[in-house]
């Protein structure tokens, strides 16, 4: 690998990424269902750790994807993972609610040492065609008895959804001694403030820069609350994204797919050592030295789930 492209990105701060989607197929090459390069999860990696990147948390969105989530996890020590039911499939839980929850016990209970926090869960109501409300809200809540009998924080999810979400997480607060993470944050003030309060921490990654909305909003969190995240091989800050004209680091990208080049990205396709334009957004829109917010954000999320 050509180290030169990224070792010279920001490689003495020490970043973790809190949510990288690594199972997903596009690492192993593959987009709807078509093979377009081989695998390259092992560069994509790599990447990262030479920019800068200590650890990386694996999201698991259904039980589903624990087996393939362990496979990788447990090839680097670097590598961590959750473990839980995102809000878009709780109908998973329905034929067998018992047997689906033992089926997440069993697979904490068979990896406790990689597993750093329940979830994905929450509530997503802007997807109601893959599930609905009642059965989001029941499932949520069954999964908030993870974090109390296993004594983890909850990497959480939430869309359009705030009143029942802060309903449900207060009144289970005794639950929950260990918070979490709302990621992926796209709410205004006055919610992130709200599970601030609750002693909940705030997940930013490119979604969550998109509008001038979302930078007077992520602004305003304070740096003590804040975890960074790619939430890979999604929300890519995009040129046309208002956080964008604060990126001052670029790398190397093919823009199609099949022109992989092992030493380039894939436009279009996000990867962990994109979390550096995160945080160079974020210390733009702070206007703060990009070392002092990732030495902050690195330890809040060391305090949380490396404790």
């Amino acid at each position: 690998m050509k180290k030169s492209a990224f070792e010279s990105v920001q490689k003495m701060l020490k970043i973790i990424d809190i949510g990288a989607n690594l199972t997903d197929p596009m690492f192993q090459g593959i987009y709807n269902g078509s093979t377009k390069h081989q695998a390259d999860l092992s560069n994509v990696l790599e990447r990262g750790w030479i920019a800068g990147l200590q650890k990386v948390i694996v999201t698991c969105g259904t039980i589903f994807d624990c087996e393939e989530a362990f496979k990788i996890v447990n090839e680097n020590d670097k590598l961590y993972t959750t473990v839980g039911c995102h809000p878009t499939r709780c109908g998973e839980f329905e034929a067998d609610p018992e047997g689906y929850f033992t089926s997440l016990c069993n697979q904490i209970d068979n990896n406790r040492d990689k597993v750093v926090a329940i979830g994905e869960c929450g509530l997503d109501y802007d997807r109601l065609h893959f599930c609905e409300k009642n059965t989001q809200k029941k499932f949520f809540e069954q999964q908030l008895k993870l974090a109390e009998k296993y004594q983890l924080p909850l990497f959480l999810h939430c869309r359009n959804a705030h009143d029942d979400f802060i309903e449900i997480l207060t009144r289970n607060l005794d639950k929950i001694p260990k918070r979490g993470v709302v990621h992926t944050f796209d709410g205004s003030l006055e919610d992130a403030l709200t599970l601030i309060e609750l002693g909940f921490y705030i997940g930013i990654n490119g979604c969550s820069l998109k509008t001038e909305e979302n930078l007077k909003v992520a602004a305003e969190i304070p740096d003590d609350r804040i975890m960074v995240e790619t939430d890979s091989p999604w929300c890519e800050i995009r040129p046309s994204h208002a956080g964008s004209k604060f990126i001052k680091t670029k790398f190397p990208a093919v823009k199609k797919k099949e022109k992989w080049d092992k030493d380039m990205l894939i436009a279009g396709r996000c990867e962990p050592v994109l979390i550096t334009q995160v945080l160079e957004v974020l210390a733009g829109i702070k206007n703060k030295p990009l070392e002092q917010l990732a030495e902050q954000y690195y330890n809040n999320t060391v305090k949380v789930f490396f404790p």
